[in-house]
């Protein structure tokens, strides 16, 4: 049987990845494909213990104060873990494997914190080796860019911490760091041909709706979808 399809939705803190993953994963059941939805980092997982330290600040208050190597191999083991356990088999049977970020999001995030261009391109090529060449994770088939203006992430940040209660994490309560990540996305995707999915206007969010709208038909680019 041939491998299935691993399809990763990105974007900064913030941006709806969660409902977006929901509402596609969803669409592709209905429109008969079988769908494994993932998410990273997998936080039910004993494997994602040091992601959960560095994001709650155990290493230092600030993301830069762990460097992008370090931070980097948390998210891999964390990575791994989930496709020997969880989502693995169901690739390589031909499942769509829905994920809620990927290597693809170290890519950014990590990337940010290098300022010497020469050296974020190693930083890159290293990470991609890491986890693709040797710790042998399956390459994305696609990878679909919510593109949401920073001021408008933070307007769903500020408005799910206070229905939630919770703190945001040491990403999302630092302003300058989602500017310079969103810039990041943009220039990775670029780098990478991610496909972009435009998801705000004039730092306000686009409806639920229409982003939604915007992803399905791109994913159907590289599925036979029933249209509706």
């Amino acid at each position: 049987m041939a491998r299935g399809k691993l399809f990763i939705i990105e974007a900064g803190d913030g941006s709806g990845k969660e409902t977006q993953t929901r509402l596609l994963a969803e669409r592709l059941v209905r429109d008969g494909h079988r769908v494994v939805p993932v998410a990273f980092p997998d936080y039910a997982s004993d494997s994602s213990a040091l992601v959960r330290m560095y994001l709650r600040g155990d290493f230092g208050a600030h993301a830069a104060d762990v460097n992008a190597y370090a931070a980097s191999t948390f998210f891999a083991v964390d990575r791994y873990a989930s496709y020997r356990t969880k989502w693995g088999r169901d690739y390589e049977a031909g499942a769509v494997v829905l994920a809620d970020r990927y290597t693809t999001s170290n890519m950014v995030h990590q990337a940010v914190k290098i300022s010497d261009a020469a050296q974020r391109d190693a930083y890159l090529d290293w990470l991609y080796d890491l986890e693709f060449n040797k710790m042998g994770l399956p390459v994305p088939d696609a990878v679909f860019f919510l593109d949401m203006e920073p001021a408008a992430a933070q307007r769903l940040i500020a408005a799910r911490a206070e229905k939630s209660g919770a703190a945001p994490d040491i990403h999302e309560r630092d302003a300058d760091y989602l500017a310079r990540t969103h810039d990041a996305y943009v220039l990775l995707a670029e780098r990478y041909g991610w496909v972009r999915i435009p998801s705000s206007t004039d730092g306000v969010p686009d409806p639920v709706e229409e982003i939604h709208a915007r992803l399905y038909r791109a994913a159907g680019t590289f599925l036979s979808l029933r249209r509706e």
